[in-house]
This record gives structure tokens, sequence and C-alpha cells, in this order.
């Protein structure tokens, strides 16, 4: 399986996905860490995450597949959300709240 097809896999069998530096336990960068805090404020404590340092081709695929220079990314319903400042962005304006409601706790 090429890494596009993996990636697709991943965004559509997972109700949300966080590409990320790290894993939610122990994130490598301060992005990273910030998305997490986000996901759990909305609460959603069960979540996909890959850790793109672990992996080159995905590091680099999942920039080609949503075509976003940086990481982390999140993912819902197999949607391209946005990184770190947009999911700030929308939990702020509570839009992130909204999209991930049926999905909190799940």
């Amino acid at each position: 399986m090429d890494t596009q097809q993996k990636i697709r896999e991943t965004v559509t069998n997972n109700p949300v996905v966080l590409y990320m530096k790290g894993n939610p336990q122990a994130p490598q960068c301060g992005f990273s860490a910030t998305a997490v805090q986000i996901l759990k404020a909305c609460g959603v404590n069960k979540f996909a995450s890959v850790d793109v340092l672990a992996d080159p081709a995905i590091r680099q695929g999942i920039k080609d597949f949503s075509n976003w220079p940086t990481v982390p990314q999140l993912y819902i319903n197999g949607e391209f959300v946005g990184g770190c400042d947009i999911m700030k962005e929308m939990y702020q304006a509570g839009e992130l709240q909204k999209q991930l409601e049926s999905l909190a706790s799940a």
C-alpha cells in the first residue's frame, strides 16, 4: 500500500485523526501539544493519532495529501480541518466544538 492510500484509509476509517509530532501522551512540539489540548477541551478523549516523526514518508505524505505545509493536521470524518492555528480559531469561535459534538466521548 502506498503512502497516500495509507493516509486516505486512516482518515476515512477514524472519525477524528490528528497527524502530529509525537503522540497525545508525549507531544514532541508545542503546536501538537496545543492541538491535543484543544481536542480534549472539546470532550474528545479518544482519537486516532499518527506520529509523523516515526515515518518520513508519512511526514511528507500528509503534507502532499492535504496540500498543507505544516503538522499537526486535524481530520474529522475524513475531511481536512486544518492545523493548530485554525483549530484555535475554530475553538475560540465555538465552531470546532459543534463539529466534534457528536464524536465527543465516543
